[in-house]
C-alpha cells in the first residue's frame, strides 16, 4: 500500500523533518575525539522532546536509542554505547523524529578530527549521489531511476553500493512502500506519483558491497572491514520539480564553524 498525502499532511510531515536537521545540528556540536555515543544519544533525545515531539527510533522494533550511530566499518543501525569515537573515525548518525503524527527520517555521516583524504572523498561523493539520486525523485519517474542515478555515480570511482539494505517511503510510518534501493535498471520499478513521500539513503562502502549484521542483533559492518558512508533525505514527489523535506543546512553551518 503505497501512501499518497495530501499537501497539508506534507507540510505536517516537513516540520518533522526538520526537527531531525536541526537535531543532527545539534549532535554536530559535540562530535570529537573522546566522546562517547551513548552522550550523543542523550543529546539528541533530549533535543527532541524539548522541541514536542519524540523520538522516531527509541523502542522501534525494539531498537534501545534514539539515534542510530554508526562508526567507521559499521554501516547503519549502530547502538550509542560507552565507545569514544577517535581521531579519524567518521560516524554516521541517523536520527528519526515523530511530531503531528509524521515520521522525519535524516542521516548525515561527519568525519572526526582528521580523516583520511580517501575516506573524505568517499563522504563527498555519497553525498554527491544522494542529491544525484533526488534529482530522479520526481513524478512520473520511475524508482529504479533513483537508484540508477546513485549506483552508476559511485560504482565509477571503485565503492560498493550495499544491495542489503534500502530507503523507504515514510509517512504516518517509519517504513512505507516503495521500498527505494541504491542500485537498479533505470526505468524500472514503481512509478513515482505526485505526492508521495520517500526517504533516499545511499549507504556507500568504500570497498565491497557485500555486509554483515554484528553479534547485537542491529549493527550492519561492512564485509571487508573498510568505511561505509550514509546520508539520507525525506522527499515528497511533485510534478516537474525537487522537494527535499527535510536539510542538511543546520548541519553545516556547524561544521563550517569547527
Amino acid at each position: 500500500m503505497i501512501y499518497i498525502k495530501t499537501d497539508e499532511e506534507i507540510e505536517l510531515q516537513r516540520q518533522s523533518s526538520l526537527l531531525v536537521g536541526t537535531t543532527l545540528a545539534e549532535v554536530a556540536k559535540h562530535i570529537r575525539p573522546g566522546v562517547k555515543t551513548i552522550e550523543l544519544d542523550r543529546i539528541a533525545e533530549e533535543f527532541i522532546r524539548d522541541h514536542g515531539a519524540e523520538p522516531g527510533f527509541k523502542g522501534y522494533g525494539g531498537f534501545p536509542a534514539s539515534l542510530c550511530i554508526s562508526v567507521n566499518d559499521a554501516v547503519v543501525h549502530g547502538i550509542p554505547d560507552e565507545t569514544e569515537l577517535k581521531d579519524g573515525d567518521i560516524v554516521s548518525v541517523d536520527c528519526g523524529t515523530i511530531m503531528n503524527g509524521f515520521y522525519g527520517d535524516s542521516a548525515y555521516t561527519f568525519p572526526v578530527g582528521n580523516v583520511s583524504e580517501e575516506v573524505l572523498l568517499l563522504l563527498q561523493r555519497t553525498k554527491e549521489s544522494l542529491y544525484l539520486g533526488i534529482e530522479q525523485a520526481v513524478a512520473g519517474k520511475r524508482v529504479r531511476d533513483i537508484g540508477y542515478a546513485i549506483q552508476t555515480y559511485v560504482e565509477q570511482f571503485g565503492y560498493g553500493v550495499v544491495r542489503d539494505l534500502v530507503g523507504h517511503g515514510v509517512g504516518r510510518n517509519m517504513h512505507e512502500e516503495p521500498e527505494v534501493p541504491n542500485y537498479g535498471r533505470r526505468g524500472t520499478g514503481i512509478k513515482l506519483k505526485k505526492n508521495m513521500c520517500i526517504a533516499i539513503e545511499p549507504m556507500i562502502n568504500l570497498g565491497v558491497k557485500e555486509v554483515y549484521q554484528d553479534k547485537d542483533g542491529w549493527t550492519i559492518r561492512t564485509a571487508d572491514g573498510k568505511p561505509s558512508a550514509h546520508f539520507e533525505h525525506d522527499v515528497a514527489i511533485r510534478e516537474g520539480r525537487v522537494d527535499i523535506l527535510s536539510s542538511f543546512e543546520e548541519i553545516e553551518k556547524v561544521l563550517n564553524k569547527k
